[in-house]
């Protein structure tokens, strides 16, 4: 979807000039109709391709975290089982872990920790989809800030005594306060879905209270991002250097007010004006892609950085190579 239809889509609110220049949208991947769009076959089919790519086989899995979205295929089934059906790990155990946006860096976290306390476990797959773009209502002005909301899917590796690429640290803090100020409204216990709203229902993620969120986020945001970086680098032990920062896509002043802020040149981060947000995928594949252009060497220190609705804010620390 091109920031032209975007504009169109917005009955001509934002200009496309705007759509590219202010929230930082050229393009963004948009789902099809068809049953491998899903956001549990996404998740499927990138941890196939993760198997590809690393050779790990699939029977020496020991634990599926998925991190796809609850919007999926058929509600109440678990993901991150069929994940595992599809892909043959049958000696795994799975489980669904939620966090928003977030969900990336809070699963990597979860799977550090348990590689360190359990020694049963060797190798676990972090893998999910993610397409809550389709519930954008683009004629909701107060919903700019998620018109970049786009679909795709993730999958990564955790592996004890891999000897490379190792996990360090991680940071997450989360504001209660704000844990239902945006959301799907229609379709939950609180607001079913009727005869009257189904066609509503579709395109019901709204900021929930958007004077409260904006506000809130105005004050807090920022500093907690650079709380949960400071925080990472020190559990590490390292002094705070990132050589690539793995981050979220979000409005292009953000972005390049924290690369500025961060004392970080534009190259050594990804801007990911092509793909708009792809949610918790977004770590992935900014890492996918700084591996790609050679962003990431043996010996960078790579950051990513997530927030997620609820609100919740979080960033790693990863030395790359050997």
């Amino acid at each position: 979807m091109t920031a032209k239809q975007i504009s169109e889509a917005t009955l001509g609110h934002w200009s496309e000039e705007a759509v590219i220049n202010k929230l930082g949208i050229i393009e963004k991947c948009v789902p099809g109709k068809g049953p491998e769009d899903g956001t549990q076959e996404m998740g499927a089919l990138a941890a196939l391709d993760c198997l590809k790519n690393t050779g790990v086989d699939p029977l020496d899995i020991d634990v599926i975290l998925c991190i796809g979205e609850e919007y999926k295929e058929y509600p109440l089934t678990t993901s991150a089982c069929y994940i595992q059906g599809r892909i043959g790990a049958d000696n795994a155990w799975a489980l669904d872990v939620q966090n928003r946006c977030c969900t990336c860096v809070a699963a990597m976290e979860v799977a550090r920790t348990m590689l360190i306390a359990d020694d049963t476990i060797d190798t676990i797959l972090v893998c999910g989809g993610y397409r809550n773009g389709d519930f954008v209502d683009y004629t909701d002005n107060n919903m700019s800030m998620m018109y970049n909301l786009g679909a795709g899917g993730g999958a990564l590796i955790l592996k004890k005594n891999y000897g490379k690429n190792l996990l360090l640290a991680s940071h997450l803090i989360s504001d209660g306060s704000l844990a239902r100020t945006a959301g799907v409204e229609i379709g939950g216990i609180a607001n079913p879905i009727t005869p009257d709203n189904v066609e509503e229902a579709a395109k019901s993620l709204r900021l929930l209270d958007p004077v409260t969120m904006k506000n809130r986020l105005n004050q807090v945001s920022m500093p907690n991002w650079y709380k949960c970086i400071d925080k990472s680098f020190e559990k590490a032990g390292l002094d705070k250097k990132i050589d690539y920062l793995a981050v979220l896509h979000m409005k292009r002043s953000g972005h390049l007010g924290m690369l500025k802020d961060l004392g970080l040149k534009e190259e050594q981060s990804i801007y990911l004006e092509h793909y708009g947000h792809v949610g918790q995928i977004d770590q992935i594949l900014s890492l996918h892609l700084a591996l790609k252009e050679g962003k990431v060497k043996d010996g960078s220190i790579v950051c990513m950085i997530a927030a997620g609705i609820g609100y919740v804010w979080s960033a790693n620390v990863i030395r790359w190579g050997k």
